[in-house]
């Protein structure tokens, strides 16, 4: 009998863990100390691809004769950086909500799945595999110019310099611009004269087959467009992507610069002043939200208890806009703008899989086990 009052007594004074309230009679025993698992719902990014296009004009070195020889007007002769925003695209992404982090607990916490970055992503499910996480570089400024390394000084085949003679002693004299692009100008004539008789048929000696013949042609073409560049320059492109992470934090909140596109630099960070502003907008669905409010409200008093949430996205119109020109729109679902509720208790409980949205925090789909 005095070991059995003992064993009594301790069983009296020892904590009960892991109990539940099942009946109205039932009294729950909870520990002094509070042990679970963290968690946090997710938050929606917004990633913005521009895609832009560099021109680079070069004037050529004999365009002030370009009329005189050749007669070409409205020349350029100033060297010219253009950059154009040719295509601009919005995607998603998702990241943990530090404004969202909850703790799973007592016997909810060993039933949660998470991601790799601490994101909820089910209750009960069986083990899976998950994809591995992949980092994205966003590339924000132009790193290096790869534009070729063409140089006009080492185009033309006119020597800069010509035998001297005994007038003056022997030494080189430098050829004047004048004689320069006279030269070059009488080659773009040579080469068109080629091409019309070779068209024309007026050549001393057919080709033997049609390839020679194109192949031909097009050397003339390519030889009268590289001396013609001496006079109207030479124009150059380079495409180019860069990418943008914005994250909206307020729904009613309109107008942040994304990006910015400088005259000199091109595609910057909107850190920096020296580019003109490209701007994203967005603007919540209202009516969804409020209705989401209103129906997440629960009157049980044991809601919430497990400490296992999820969430509704507010869906959102994005805009991008260059001044007051739209140039991209998407309508997106973003977590941090919808409304956070927590699953029912017998759904935690009641052994049922769960499974989550990762990117939004939504329910995916709830099954019996």
């Amino acid at each position: 009998m005095k070991y059995l009052a003992i064993i009594i007594g301790l069983i009296i004074v020892m904590p009960v863990f892991g109990q539940r309230k099942k009946k109205e009679d039932e009294v729950i025993v909870t520990p002094d100390y509070v042990e679970g698992i963290i968690y946090s719902l997710p938050q929606t990014g917004i990633r913005v691809y521009v895609k832009t296009i560099k021109e680079v004009f070069e004037p050529g070195p004999y365009a002030d004769y370009a009329g005189q020889l050749l007669g070409l007007n409205d020349v350029k002769t100033k060297s010219e950086i253009k950059w154009v925003v040719t295509e601009v695209r919005i995607a998603s992404f998702a990241e943990p909500d530090p404004l969202q982090v909850y703790k799973a607990m007592g016997e909810a916490a060993y039933k949660i799945n998470l991601t790799s970055d601490g994101r909820i992503s089910g209750i009960n499910l069986p083990n899976v595999t998950e994809v591995p996480f992949a980092v994205k570089t966003n590339k924000i400024i132009q790193i290096q110019d790869e534009m070729d390394d063409f140089s006009f000084d080492n185009f033309t085949d006119t020597p800069f310099y010509t035998p001297g003679d005994s007038t003056n002693n022997f030494r080189p004299i430098r050829v004047r611009d004048e004689q320069k692009a006279a030269e070059a100008a009488q080659r773009v004539l040579d080469a068109r004269l080629n091409r019309y008789d070779m068209v024309s048929g007026m050549m001393d000696e057919f080709h033997p087959d049609g390839e020679a013949y194109k192949v031909s042609l097009e050397e003339l073409k390519q030889i009268e467009k590289n001396y013609l560049s001496l006079f109207v320059g030479r124009k150059t492109q380079k495409e180019d992507i860069f990418t943008f992470n914005y994250f909206p934090t307020e729904p009613s909140k309109k107008g942040d610069v994304i990006f910015r596109v400088s005259e000199e630099n091109g595609v910057v960070p909107a850190s920096d002043l020296s580019g003109k502003p490209f701007m994203i907008e967005y603007e919540i669905e209202t009516n969804l939200s409020d209705k989401y409010k209103d129906l997440a409200k629960s009157e049980n008093p044991s809601a919430g208890e497990s400490g296992i949430y999820y969430r509704m996205p507010g869906i959102t119109t994005i805009k991008i806009v260059d001044e007051l020109r739209i140039i991209a729109t998407a309508r997106l679902p973003i977590a941090q703008f919808g409304v956070v509720a927590p699953l029912p208790e017998d759904v935690v409980y009641g052994g049922y899989m769960v499974k989550y949205h990762t990117e939004t925090g939504a329910i995916k789909s709830i099954y019996k086990r």
